[in-house]
């Protein structure tokens, strides 16, 4: 193995690592379409595709990850789908 392929390998497994958090969001009867993916987009840095995506995935599957990545930045934008009324969770 390469030095750069031992680079690449210790890269991919720090990344791996770091973005094993994921914030969960869950179907519920009471959000429309437009305030899921408007809070997405605000919230979660979503482009407006994206966070189409998501809600649709969120209707038809019963739920979605929205957004992985470092815990400390996940707290604040779960705490802030919370607060709009969105029902997610940090796995």
């Amino acid at each position: 193995m390469s030095t750069k392929e031992k680079v690449r390998e210790k890269v991919s497994g720090k990344e791996s690592v770091h973005l094993n958090n994921e914030i969960v969001v869950y179907n519920d009867d009471v959000n429309t379409f437009d305030h899921v993916i408007e809070t997405l987009i605000r919230v979660c840095e979503h482009t407006p595709e994206q966070a189409e995506q998501c809600s649709l995935i969120v209707h038809y599957n019963g739920k979605c990850i929205v957004k992985t990545g470092d815990y400390d930045k996940l707290k604040l934008q779960c705490t802030r789908l919370l607060e709009a009324g969105i029902n997610a969770e940090i796995l």
